[in-house]
């Protein structure tokens, strides 16, 4: 089985305000991006928010530690409940392709131009989890060497807002 963790733990500093929130024609990309991950796994969670339209759980082991810190939380999930596998993707993720889960298969692997974009051996959570309690550098691609994952090369370019302007052009360019 897969989990489908939608990393929304972030402070949305660039974005000058909760990008979560933030609305493309009509619907927030939260929901968004739990929709898009609904057809790609068995179940969704959120992490890294109280309230939001999925089942929640907060960051590991604690807020702001970065995208790590949610990846980190689902896999535990992902492990205690049973879980194969955690597809991952930032708040930010609303048109994720249909082939993604076939793109990222068999886990461990990860999107090149977006880490956050993964499909993740639930058994990884060690990995991460003492990546995130180490002096060691805490970021994406240490993870995924560490967790020994492929990067994938793909086709489409994810969207990436991380500011007004770009979800601005997100709604004009693409007509999502």
């Amino acid at each position: 089985m897969i989990l489908g963790a939608v990393l929304a733990g972030g402070k949305s500093s660039r974005f000058g305000s909760d990008k979560a929130l933030a609305e493309l024609q009509g619907h927030t990309l939260i929901a968004r991006a739990v929709d898009a991950l609904s057809g790609l796994a068995d179940h969704v969670i959120v992490v890294g928010r109280e309230h939001a339209p999925a089942p929640t759980i907060p960051d590991w082991p604690h807020a702001d530690m970065g995208p790590l810190g949610g990846i980190a939380a689902a896999l535990r999930y992902a492990e205690d409940e049973d879980y194969d596998s955690v597809l991952t993707c930032g708040v930010d993720s609303v048109a994720l392709p249909d082939s993604l889960l076939d793109d990222l298969s068999p886990p461990s692997a990860y999107l090149e131009s977006q880490p956050v974009i993964g499909h993740w051996k639930s058994n990884s959570a060690a990995i991460v989890s003492g990546l995130l309690q180490s002096e060691g550098r805490h970021s994406m691609l240490a993870f995924a060497k560490a967790a020994n994952a492929r990067g994938v090369k793909a086709s489409y370019a994810p969207a990436n807002i991380n500011t007004p302007a770009d979800l601005a052009a997100m709604e004009q360019d693409h007509g999502i």
